[in-house]
């Protein structure tokens, strides 16, 4: 029996792709991360980031936290402070679904906006939003998250790789992820290497913003990865090969998994199911290839990805 809402997080069901998947291909199996309380895998990190703060002195019982985001971490670190008793003040955008804006203050963060060009992620958004963040920190007193540079995330998502090992059985050939700040993808990379060097990781990024690819930066629509530059977390020599996935195919594939596979989740899961596809067909059929569903798509209902 759980004793409070934190312990519902993680211990998320893993499913087998059966519709969108073309012959030939491995089995793709997606991690249903939008299981955790506010239904993203961000409740991980923010769970982790928070105990180890505490654990340190760096956040006080009574005190305050700040953090820049997109959405998904900061309705996690809401839950969290909600349920320790911290006021959270949150950074975002316009860039950002309103669902993510209107759940960050259904659990009572503090919200300021910082505008974006025409509703896109770029690079000048992610660092004027830190930026606002850091002076919060300063002018409030509070503990600044600070997710982009925060190694304690990484750490909150070893139990995500410990669980895909197990539910798989030990048979993972590819684990394939889109990268924000990279914590998930090191974290998970991390544990699966333990146990199968060979294991194969795969990061994804938008094609737009392919920077991890060696290309310039751009203007996108997938939300909470691509930040336009190399994320301090970033680390290649754990990763054996970036797929870049354009906006509009990342749409379409959300759109498909909810139609063909009753998958309801956002816009980089959709972005981690075509790189796992072309990831599958390399491997052939014999192969097991894992993703996230990062989130849920409840937190893109105000958006064109299913607005009608």
């Amino acid at each position: 029996m759980n004793n409070t809402i934190l312990d519902a997080i993680g211990n998320t069901s893993i499913v087998q792709l059966r519709r969108v998947v073309p012959p030939g291909c491995a089995k793709i199996f997606v991690k249903l991360e939008w299981e955790n309380p506010t239904g993203s895998m961000k409740d991980r990190a923010a769970q982790a980031m928070i105990a180890r703060a505490e654990e340190d002195g760096r956040l006080k019982p009574g005190g305050s936290v700040v953090e820049y985001t997109g959405g998904s971490t900061g309705v996690s670190l809401g839950l969290i402070c909600v349920a320790k008793g911290y006021r959270l003040f949150i950074v975002t955008s316009n860039a950002f679904s309103q669902d993510k804006l209107n759940q960050m203050a259904a659990f009572g963060a503090e919200l300021t906006l910082v505008e974006s060009e025409g509703g896109l992620t770029t690079k000048k958004l992610i660092l004027d939003m830190i930026e606002v963040a850091k002076e919060i920190s300063e002018r409030r007193d509070a503990y600044r998250t600070n997710q982009l540079h925060n190694h304690d995330s990484i750490t909150g998502y070893h139990s995500l790789g410990e669980e895909i090992w197990t539910q798989t059985g030990g048979k993972v050939d590819a684990f394939v992820q889109s990268v924000g700040t990279a914590a998930s993808i090191r974290g998970v990379a991390s544990v699966l290497k333990r146990y199968n060097p060979k294991a194969k990781i795969i990061a994804v990024e938008p094609d737009e913003s392919a920077v991890l690819s060696g290309r310039e930066p751009g203007p996108h629509k997938i939300e909470g990865i691509g930040i336009g530059y190399e994320p301090p977390l970033w680390d290649p020599s754990i990763v054996d090969a970036v797929i870049a996935v354009p906006t509009d195919d990342a749409k379409a594939m959300t759109r498909r998994l909810a139609r063909e596979e009753g998958l309801f989740a956002g816009t980089s899961s959709g972005a981690n199911v075509i790189a796992a596809i072309r990831v599958g067909e390399h491997l052939g059929p014999d192969a097991s290839v894992v993703t996230l569903m990062v989130d849920s798509g409840l937190k893109y209902l105000s958006t064109d990805v299913f607005k009608r």
